[in-house]
Formats: C-alpha cells, sequence, structure tokens
C-alpha cells in the first residue's frame, strides 16, 4: 500500500526562529518576532514574502536543509517498506524557495537514511488530498490541519503531526498524533482497516 508522508515539520523539526533571528540582527534588519510558532516562515516575523526569499536565497534555506530527523521517523518508515509498503515523500516545497525541491529533498532524506520509494515536490498544501485521492494513496502524513482536512474531504486517511502550531486545531482531524511512536499505532489500525 502506498503511505505519502510530508517532510518539513513531520519527517523534519524545522526551526523557522533561530536561524532567521541571526539573519536579521546580523543584517540590522527591522523586523520583529510575531509568532515564534508560525507554521509559515512569512508569518513568523513581521515581513514580507519577498523579504523571506531574499532571507532563503541568502543562506536561510538551510533552515530546512540542515534540519534534525523527528526521532522515530526512519525506524516507521524502514519498517513500513519492509511490509512491503511505499513511501511517497509528498512536500509542498516549491521550486520558487528550493529551485530543485526534488533534488533539495533527496538529499536530506539520503542523508538521514530515511527510506522512502518516490518524492513529489511543489504540490500545494491545499492540493494534497485531492493527489493522493487521484494517485491510490489511502493515507498521508501532514502537520498541517488545512492539509489533513482537505485529504480527509478527499477520502484519504489523514494523520496529523501535532506540534505547538497546530495543537489548537488538532481535535479537528480524525487520526492525530505527536510521535513517530504514535503515528506507527495509528498505522497499524489503519493498515488493518483499509
Amino acid at each position: 500500500m502506498k503511505i505519502a508522508v510530508d517532510l518539513d515539520d513531520t519527517l523534519s523539526v524545522v526551526d523557522r526562529v533561530t536561524r532567521a533571528s541571526g539573519y536579521i540582527e546580523r543584517y540590522n534588519l527591522p523586523f520583529r518576532l510575531i509568532d515564534e510558532n508560525a507554521h509559515a516562515l512569512v508569518s513568523v516575523f513581521d515581513w514580507q514574502i519577498d523579504d523571506v526569499l531574499k532571507f532563503i536565497r541568502e543562506g536561510g534555506i538551510t533552515i530546512f536543509t540542515d534540519a534534525e530527523a523527528k526521532k522515530g521517523a526512519r525506524a516507521v518508515l524502514t519498517a513500513l517498506r519492509e511490509a512491503g509498503h511505499e513511501i511517497v515523500v509528498l512536500t509542498a516545497r516549491q521550486r520558487e524557495w528550493f529551485v530543485n525541491p526534488e533534488k533539495v529533498s533527496r538529499d536530506w532524506l539520503e542523508k538521514r537514511k530515511i527510506p522512502y520509494d518516490e518524492i513529489v515536490a511543489d504540490v500545494p498544501f491545499e492540493e494534497k488530498g485531492r493527489y493522493c485521492r487521484e494517485q491510490g494513496i489511502p493515507i498521508l502524513i501532514d502537520d498541517s490541519v488545512m492539509t489533513c482536512l482537505a485529504a480527509q474531504e478527499a477520502g484519504v486517511s489523514a494523520i496529523l503531526m501535532v506540534d505547538r502550531h497546530n495543537a489548537a486545531r488538532a481535535g479537528e482531524i480524525n487520526y492525530r498524533a505527536s510521535t513517530w511512536k504514535q503515528i506507527a499505532g495509528i498505522l497499524n489500525l489503519l493498515l488493518r482497516t483499509i
């Protein structure tokens, strides 16, 4: 069975504050921290998308490329592949930010020895559920509440990776977990019923 897995904040731990704060201080930029738990980099500080893109181009991309893997992610995905399931890394990473999001994602996964069968990038958050339905992928693991809601509406079983940025709305998703060990338990249940 195919299982789609998001990358940023689902497989990885992305710190959107530390390096961006250092960049802002280093260049004495006028931006202030407005939401340290924001999921979108553009919402962390009171800056605009052009400022974020400049930050990314000037080395800020490392907040994604150097991010640590979430504890347990590799073990769970390894067990799934050994059981014969296909892992599709489904990310919204876009060309405007990452130039070649498939390669950047592949490099990150391989450096951390996280198994996968396919990488699909540049799929907007709101389109991931539709993509899964069209590709015959019955399960999606993601950290975006909006993505999981859209997936549920498309008939895809969505598992929300709960963290600070989405905890307030986590109850809107049928399946949710805050660790990969918990995700493994939900997957065991879903794989028996799908």
